[in-house]
């Protein structure tokens, strides 16, 4: 007995002590990892700038198979934010500072615990480098929890770690991993629609899109209207000489829609037209090939550009249908004339004549004068 008094003496102690141990630690961290990922920067970017690709890499949604996620209408670039709640807790994130192509920072509130993450991105040999690091601090039942997995910092240490891996294999496949198809020449009909118009730099058209579409589907939920099918892109305008792009964000509606002139919002309409479509199936960053293939193929086959028509892409399935960006269709519409068909006259045979009976040829009697 006595011997079972000691031990439960000395198991007492001991949790006292392990119980002081983890208290007086520090509930401070800060952590940093990196990788060399083999993709380009801006591609690195453009991907970890927006919320709704971290489905596809990110460590804990990868593991955690009831989490959920809640999306708002802005999710990449400065403001952008997204919500989750897992077995981890709830979290929120929200973009605080971006730097294009070199840095990204954020702030993270995981169940009452705030911290900061930083996203660096340097070009180096074998690709570019990619460092995550992040600082913050715990209150005393997250010391407690996170002491028996390693800690806080080992745990964020691997999360990291396993997150850098998954990015680098997702992106490997799903950005290298596309077709382009021509379908030859099709009639788009006529539609009523309401759009959002900005002019910027072509290398900020795709930037641009990302940012203003999501606005544009939380108008129509917001003021509870219908889509009529799935949005496109309308090209106002095009200049090489200035390379300025001018360009309306569309959503088709059921019918013509009046809205208020001061909104940045605008309705508008569209003829129907005949046009060569193009089909990408993959990332957006392989848009520029496609409409390299598309104006080859009318050229190779004789179609003539209808110029007073404008150019369309149709985002026919997106990152809201599919998270993998190889699987994302866009159509690209170029309006052409319809080719002429030449008429072919009938050859027209003629009934068969009687054959001609020639008689042979009398000899007239010679006429003799009479004096």
């Amino acid at each position: 007995m006595n011997i079972l008094k000691y031990l439960a003496i000395l198991i007492v102690l001991l949790f006292l002590a392990l119980t002081v141990y983890i208290v007086t630690q520090k509930g401070d961290y800060q952590v940093s990892r990196s990788m060399v990922l083999k993709t380009p920067r801006t591609v690195i970017f453009d991907y970890v700038n927006d919320y709704k690709n971290w489905e596809t890499f990110n460590a804990a949604s990868k593991e955690d198979d009831g989490i959920t996620f809640t999306y708002p209408a802005k999710t990449a670039g400065i403001g952008g934010s997204y919500t989750w709640n897992g077995s981890d807790g709830e979290g929120f994130m929200k973009t605080t500072f971006v730097k294009e192509n070199d840095s990204i920072a954020q702030k993270m509130i995981l169940d009452g615990n705030s911290s900061t993450v930083n996203w660096k991105l340097k070009d180096t040999v074998g690709g570019t480098k990619v460092t995550i690091s992040s600082k913050g601090s715990i209150g005393l039942f997250d010391k407690i929890t996170t002491f028996f997995s390693g800690g806080i910092t080992r745990i964020l240490e691997n999360s990291y770690e396993k997150s850098l891996a998954n990015l680098d294999k997702t992106l490997a496949y799903e950005m290298k991993t596309y077709s382009i198809k021509n379908n030859g020449t099709v009639q788009r009909g006529a539609a009523n629609f309401l759009m959002q118009t900005v002019s910027c730099k072509r290398k900020s058209l795709g930037r641009n899109i990302k940012i203003i579409l999501p606005r544009m589907v939380y108008f129509f939920k917001k003021n509870n209207i219908p889509m009529a099918g799935k949005p496109f892109i309308l090209y106002d305008n095009i200049s090489l000489t200035n390379d300025v792009v001018t360009f309306s964000v569309c959503i088709p509606t059921t019918q013509k829609i009046a809205i208020q002139s001061d909104s940045d919002v605008a309705s508008g309409s569209m003829e129907a037209f005949t046009c060569l479509k193009t089909t990408l199936t993959g990332d957006y960053s392989h848009l520029p090939e496609t409409w390299k293939k598309a104006q080859t193929y009318i050229a190779d086959n004789g179609y003539k550009p209808n110029f007073a028509g404008k150019y369309v892409e149709v985002y026919t399935k997106t990152i809201d249908d599919v998270k993998n960006p190889s699987k994302w269709t866009t159509e690209l519409l170029i309006p052409v004339f319809p080719k002429e068909i030449p008429v072919v006259k009938p050859t027209v045979t003629s009934p068969q004549q009687p054959a001609t009976v020639v008689q042979p040829a009398v000899e007239e009697p010679a006429i003799e004068e009479i004096p």
